[in-house]
């Protein structure tokens, strides 16, 4: 499967390099979060590339859900649960919980399937800086700080009517930021179209550190960086 390269698996066993995360973050989710640079000081493996893990090794439920529960870093040892259940966790050979599933309904495990499942939906996750939280940044005149920019990943989940399907295609649907103080909770719904049939619902939940009052000249600083990124690894 195309994941084979963005990390190594022995027995149960899985560890991702800065590399190879990095690449999937800038090759895969077109995610240029200096977080997942290699050498980066506060380093993590994109919460992308765990989601794509576990619909690799899981397969793919009608009903799943997905917490974050910690920033995965350079030399883990994430441990992949042979027997699961409704509910499993993963978590490094230290037994520290990274990511907590919920699944239920019925599985498929088609290769196909799954790898336009992930590519569509990381990239859905990658486009989400520039045009969803940049604009409502702008929009409730908060933002986050342009020196050490940091979104964390905090949940996703979604409800398939049917797998019978192929491909599949994501449609942001609803956004909503709630502020409280210098936390910004950010709520993304989605819809999962097969062609022009609405096959499921997603939800995606963010949260933006730090915020201070927006600075346009910060904020457009701020973009250009990340669009310099960008065009430097393409």
């Amino acid at each position: 499967m195309f994941l084979s390269t963005y990390f190594k698996k022995e027995n149960q066993s899985v560890t991702i390099t800065p590399a190879q995360a990095s690449d999937f973050a800038k090759s895969i989710a077109q995610d240029f979060n200096p977080i997942h640079d290699v050498g980066a000081k506060r380093f993590c493996v994109p919460g992308d590339l765990l989601f794509a893990l576990v619909l690799n090794q899981y397969g793919l439920s009608q009903k799943m859900t997905f917490n974050f529960a910690g920033m995965v870093g350079d030399g883990v040892q994430l441990q992949l649960p042979d027997d699961v259940a409704e509910d499993f966790a993963i978590r490094d050979n230290k037994d520290k919980c990274y990511l907590e599933v919920h699944r239920s309904g019925d599985v498929r495990y088609c290769e196909t399937q799954i790898e336009s499942f992930i590519r569509k939906y990381v990239a859905f996750s990658g486009l989400n800086f520039m045009h969803i939280l940049v604009p409502m940044m702008k929009q409730h005149q908060m933002m986050i700080n342009p020196a050490r920019p940091l979104v964390i990943y905090e949940s996703m989940s979604f409800d398939l009517t049917t797998l019978d399907f192929t491909e599949v295609s994501l449609k942001l649907v609803e956004q909503d930021l709630q502020i409280e103080g210098k936390r910004g909770d950010v709520t993304l719904t989605f819809e999962l179209l097969s062609g022009d049939t609405v096959v499921g619902t997603g939800v995606k939940t963010l949260v933006m550190s730090g915020l201070r009052p927006y600075e346009q000249e910060s904020a457009q600083q701020m973009c250009e960086t990340y669009e310099g990124r960008r065009i430097a690894f393409s």
